[in-house]
């Protein structure tokens, strides 16, 4: 197998991912920043167009981000992450939805609508009226999360899962691009700060993060 990578919160989350688990794998990069990965050479394998992929052996490909992880997860079960139990995996997949859905999916089309506008304008279909009510929805859904956090270190309980890195590799990029976490959010941030003191954390980040200016 090979990681098709990029710099960018979604291909962090996937390094996050292998780093809790311990897996290393080849990689080759992918200039998303210089649109590389909106070629023809790359969508005709990845019609999404979007970074990362995962190459498989027999030279298919897998995109999505949780599609890899699960997949990563189903071929390196140890240690589990997902779930090594139906209803772990359940109660994984639940919270992953609710945060993708509730929350990531509206900050990212936030930024891509506004401060992204110009690097995304071309590349996809933009609504940049519609930038500031997905901010404002992505807000009210982390106070709904900053309640549900009380008395847990993590999203689904007492270990870290899948929910918690795409929303942890997801905040530490928005707040980089104008939209910081809420002060008064005081288990969102007490979350956050468990989840950045996490070795995999600074081994995820890009090697470009810093050239750029932004987590990814």
């Amino acid at each position: 197998m090979k990681l098709l990578d990029s710099f960018g919160p979604n291909p962090r989350l996937v390094r996050m991912f292998m780093a809790e688990k311990g897996i290393e794998l080849p990689t080759e990069q992918i200039d998303l920043l210089g649109g590389e990965n909106r070629q023809k050479s790359y969508t005709e394998r990845n019609p999404g167009g979007q970074m990362p992929a995962l190459e498989l052996d027999d030279g298919s490909l897998l995109a999505e981000t949780t599609t890899i992880c699960e997949y990563l997860e189903e071929k390196y079960p140890t240690p589990a992450i997902i779930g090594n139990t139906a209803e772990n995996r359940a109660q994984s997949r639940m919270w992953v939805r609710r945060i993708e859905l509730n929350i990531t999916e509206h900050i990212y089309n936030g930024f891509r609508y506004a401060e992204g506008l110009d690097l995304f304008k071309d590349r996809l279909y933009c609504i940049p009226e519609a930038a500031d009510g997905l901010k404002a929805k992505a807000r009210d859904q982390l106070q709904w999360l900053d309640g549900l956090l009380a008395g847990k270190d993590y999203i689904g309980g007492d270990s870290v899962g899948l929910a918690d890195m795409i929303l942890y590799c997801c905040l530490d990029f928005a707040q980089g691009v104008g939209q910081p976490i809420e002060p008064s959010l005081q288990n969102v941030n007490a979350w956050f700060a468990r989840m950045d003191a996490r070795p995999s954390a600074a081994a995820s980040l890009h090697a470009n993060s810093e050239a750029v200016g932004m987590k990814g």
